[in-house]
């Protein structure tokens, strides 16, 4: 049940599910947070019976292609409850609406997290540094057969573009597409195996939220895996990279790799498959022009650098 084209959940609905969580409670807003084009998040300010206020987020999976919105639902739930059972910082996950009863589709409830995205840092070595540490803690947590039973396959996620057998048109409009696809499907079946981890996927600032010098929140888990750890370390990098921050991504790699105690196998590889983003939308991703290209083509060419030299030794 979505009202609007904003995705604004009806009051009365929004309401029972207090009513399940916070008995006593009285919802007195709902405002819409910024979320990604797959779902709808709202924040919902809620009146305790002694007056108190809090805030809980509300999060909704929208229609988009033909993905199960129930297991996506059921997946970010479970995932922030491992995460919270191993100490990273991540929302409180309260209520999974799996079957979209409560919420009119599927989706879940979590703590509101205060914090703000830190996408240009005034310390960008601190800043990465800390990325690193907090990547390199969420891949250490040990995951048993019921957890990867509800996590995707990171690998075969990371290299959704060479589903079709064939390079995607948009990678063709891109004059390095055709040969990064190229690449990326000759090398998959070579790449060394490596022990898997919780793969975030989409690990980048956008969706780490800070408190000062401090992250208060790793958001955004709805496509949690299970794969080679090297894709949330490559991903990250080309967002810093992109960004201008070239520095700032070596030390992410040298600290997330001092945290880990061992270098990161298949980095070239993976960078190679996290370039085929940004040519879905070069201009969302401001590749289309100088400076934002020329940081794409040095990004692609250390990566396949990186991903012969690794392959070759």
């Amino acid at each position: 049940m979505i009202d609007n084209e904003n995705g604004l959940p009806p009051k009365e609905a929004v309401q029972a599910l207090v009513k399940v969580i916070a008995p006593g409670s009285t919802v007195t807003s709902i405002d819409s947070l910024p979320g990604s084009f797959s779902n709808f998040t709202h924040l919902v300010e809620v009146r305790a019976a002694d007056s108190s206020i809090s805030h809980i987020v509300i999060r909704r999976y929208a229609v988009f292609g033909d993905y199960d919105r129930g297991e996506k639902a059921n997946r970010e739930f479970r995932t922030y409850e491992l995460l919270q059972r191993h100490g990273i910082p991540v929302p409180q996950p309260l209520y999974l609406d799996k079957t979209g009863v409560l919420l009119g589709t599927p989706g879940i409830v979590t703590s509101y997290v205060a914090g703000t995205l830190v996408m240009s840092p005034s310390d960008p070595q601190g800043w990465a540094r800390a990325l690193a540490k907090t990547l390199a803690q969420i891949h250490s947590i040990p995951c048993n057969v019921t957890e990867r039973n509800f996590l995707l396959n990171a690998d075969l996620e990371a290299t959704w573009f060479l589903r079709s057998g064939t390079v995607p048109n948009y990678m063709r409009a891109h004059h390095q597409g055709v040969a990064v696809w190229q690449m990326v499907d000759d090398l998959f079946p070579r790449i060394r195996k490596r022990k898997p981890a919780l793969v975030h996927i989409d690990y980048w600032p956008g969706n780490i939220l800070w408190d000062k010098n401090r992250i208060t929140a790793v958001v955004d888990w709805e496509e949690a895996a299970f794969g080679d750890p090297a894709i949330d370390v490559a991903y990250c990098r080309m967002n810093m990279v992109l960004g201008g921050m070239a520095e700032a991504a070596e030390d992410f790699l040298h600290t997330y790799e001092a945290e880990t105690g061992q270098q990161v196998a298949n980095l070239g590889f993976w960078e190679l498959a996290a370039a085929a983003r940004p040519m879905m939308d070069p201009e969302d991703w401001q590749i289309a022009e100088s400076p934002g290209s020329d940081r794409f083509e040095q990004f692609i060419e250390g990566a396949r650098e990186r991903a012969a030299c690794k392959l070759a030794g």
